[in-house]
């Protein structure tokens, strides 16, 4: 049996379903693991569905994975108004709520990171440990030089292969620079649903920012960054571990995609994060080593 194969064996089930959260039907999943540790809420960002996070959750085995599709994103329906970071953190809470998880542990990806952070200060009983990655304080970031910035603000990259591979060594850094067909096994996962969608993502990150109150997040936390990100410039994680109290950073020689083309490293960095015994103190930082090994899998 090859090790693909015996990979596959072990993968487990990721049970998708729908409820109605904060008015909203939303599309969720759940990975079941240990449940004696609370579970792990994963956070997507922008444009991306539950599936684009199938390479790290296939890598994190041990730990309950909760994710969901946030209005306008994949299986949840566009809403009818525009919403902020702090109602879809107040939806986060409720889907916890439905699902009977009284505490979790939090990454947020990207846009997704937004909403981590805003959950971490809103819900703060209820997060027991954070892991932001690649990421950034919002509005008052280090920002993308403008040539970056400005393909990000069309979805056109979901839809469109062509524009993809054309796109992504700029966008994405990393692996994508010397192999831009890299991109093609993510769009398989990708499930589009509406530009409306897209564009209520962007909006609601719109002169957000938690620069003004990184300091007040008490929560052991975890930065990790690409040192070639692009999109969010590895000196933003820099900027919130100083912010934050008890923060440590993990920078890894790849771009901003990195829980996915760097999925079994990234996964063995976050378990040995959540896993660790609580302390203080935390502030330290390294450049995580390279990790090839890691690879694109369908859906089970």
């Amino acid at each position: 049996m090859s090790a693909r194969q015996r990979s596959t064996r072990k993968r487990r089930i990721v049970h998708i379903d729908h409820a109605r959260i904060h008015g909203h039907r939303i599309r969720y999943a759940v990975r079941k693991g240990d449940a004696a540790r609370p579970p792990l809420l994963l956070l997507n960002g922008l444009g991306a569905n539950i599936e684009l996070a199938q390479p790290f959750i296939d890598a994190l085995d041990a730990p309950t994975i909760v994710t969901y599709d946030v209005p306008g994103v994949g299986g949840s329906p566009t809403p009818p108004s525009p919403y902020r970071p702090s109602s879809i953190a107040r939806l986060t809470a409720e889907l916890l709520d439905h699902l009977g998880y009284e505490e979790a542990d939090v990454l947020g990806v990207s846009w997704g990171g937004a909403i981590a952070q805003q959950f971490a200060l809103q819900h703060a009983s209820r997060c027991r440990r954070l892991v932001l990655a690649a990421t950034s304080p919002g509005a008052l970031m280090v920002p993308a030089h403008p040539s970056v910035l400005i393909k990000m603000l069309t979805p056109r990259r979901y839809v469109d292969r062509e524009h993809a591979l054309e796109i992504a060594g700029d966008v994405y850094g990393g692996v994508f620079r010397r192999n831009p067909d890299a991109v093609f096994p993510l769009l398989e996962h990708v499930r589009f649903s509406s530009r409306g969608g897209y564009y209520m993502q962007l909006a609601a990150a719109f002169g957000w920012t938690s620069l003004p109150w990184l300091f007040a997040l008490r929560q052991p936390t975890l930065i990790m960054a690409g040192a070639d990100d692009p999109l969010v410039p590895a000196i933003n994680a820099r900027l919130m571990q100083w912010l934050i109290p008890n923060a440590r950073i993990e920078i890894l020689d790849c771009g901003h995609l990195f829980l996915v083309t760097r999925a079994v490293e990234s996964a063995r960095i976050v378990e040995s994060f959540l896993t660790e015994r609580a302390e203080t103190g935390l502030r330290r930082g390294r450049r995580a080593s390279r990790d090839p090994s890691s690879s694109f899998r369908r859906m089970s």
